[in-house]
């Protein structure tokens, strides 16, 4: 089988499109805002902690100043550190095949991710997905020098570009309405996936929007042997 993609290279958001890694979160937010005399979200008020970067997730959803957030920001990284920044991930079922076979087919591919470089970097190495990626683009520690979406795909392209890969024409894979206002931002398209947590509009946007693997397969991958066939 041949396979080629009408686009020269994908981008990945990685929390709610690659790993569904709730359990860690939600674990350690607890602990993070009982420290810190917060109440700690449902599982249902997931969808307001994932996709942001942390430290804007502290201000937006309990009340906190900058100076607090980046305090809890700092003993939240701590949790994770200790609980091991794999602890409780899983990878959404094909997305796996999907990124080796996307490589396999000569479309380079990153990481394009709110979270911490570090974690980035830790997840895809734990699922055996790094070398397939030619770059693994993620925010600072902080997740305030580097944190909005649109500076991470820049980053993430200027980082496909310096190991001479094709970037006449990304795309990025997300699953909140930052990827689709990141995309935006620089002149990327998103196809919207809907595994992940989120509010049904905010796919507003995006130049696509799939609610299965192989709708995503789909747009990101042409089997020419068909294609020959029809």
């Amino acid at each position: 089988m041949v396979s080629r993609s009408p686009w020269t290279c994908v981008l990945w958001d990685v929390d709610g499109t690659i790993v569904d890694a709730s359990e860690g979160i939600l674990r350690r937010l607890t602990v993070a805002l009982d420290h810190f005399g917060k109440p700690a979200p449902t599982r249902a008020e997931l969808v307001h902690w994932i996709g942001p970067p942390m430290f804007e997730s502290f201000q937006k959803n309990v009340g906190m100043t900058p100076e607090e957030s980046a305090e809890a920001v700092a003993y939240y990284r701590t949790i994770g550190k200790a609980d091991g920044y794999t602890t409780g991930a899983r990878l959404y079922p094909g997305v796996g095949e999907l990124i080796a076979d996307l490589d396999a087919a000569g479309i380079a591919q990153a990481t394009a991710s709110s979270k911490p470089e570090v974690q980035v970097v830790a997840l895809m190495e734990h699922f055996d997905l790094a070398p397939h990626l030619q770059a693994m683009a993620g925010a600072t520690p902080d997740e305030k020098t580097l944190a909005s979406k649109a500076d991470i795909v820049a980053e993430a392209l200027r980082r496909l570009a310096a190991a001479g890969c094709d970037i006449s024409r990304p795309v990025l894979v997300g699953d909140r309405h930052h990827d689709v206002e990141g995309g935006a931002a620089q002149g990327v398209p998103v196809i919207f996936v809907r595994w992940g947590f989120s509010w049904p509009h905010e796919a507003d946007g995006a130049a696509a929007s799939v609610e299965t693997i192989d709708e995503l397969r789909a747009l990101l991958l042409i089997d020419d042997d068909a294609a020959d066939r029809v």
